[in-house]
């Protein structure tokens, strides 16, 4: 069984950064949650359903 490459560079994974090939891929795609870069899926919410959260 092949495992899948690195998410970010494509490169082979490496088992102590898994699933991503090292330190500067796993960052990089902290940094792209981080920045509103990813997103899941989902209904919009309105402003004051969310202020009625916190």
């Amino acid at each position: 069984m092949t495992s899948k490459p690195c998410p970010i560079c494509k490169k082979p994974r490496s088992e102590e950064f898994t699933p991503f090939c090292s330190q500067r891929c796993r960052d990089k795609d902290l940094a792209a949650w981080f920045s509103d870069s990813y997103a899941v899926p989902g209904n919009p919410v309105p402003p004051e359903d969310i202020a009625r959260e916190e």
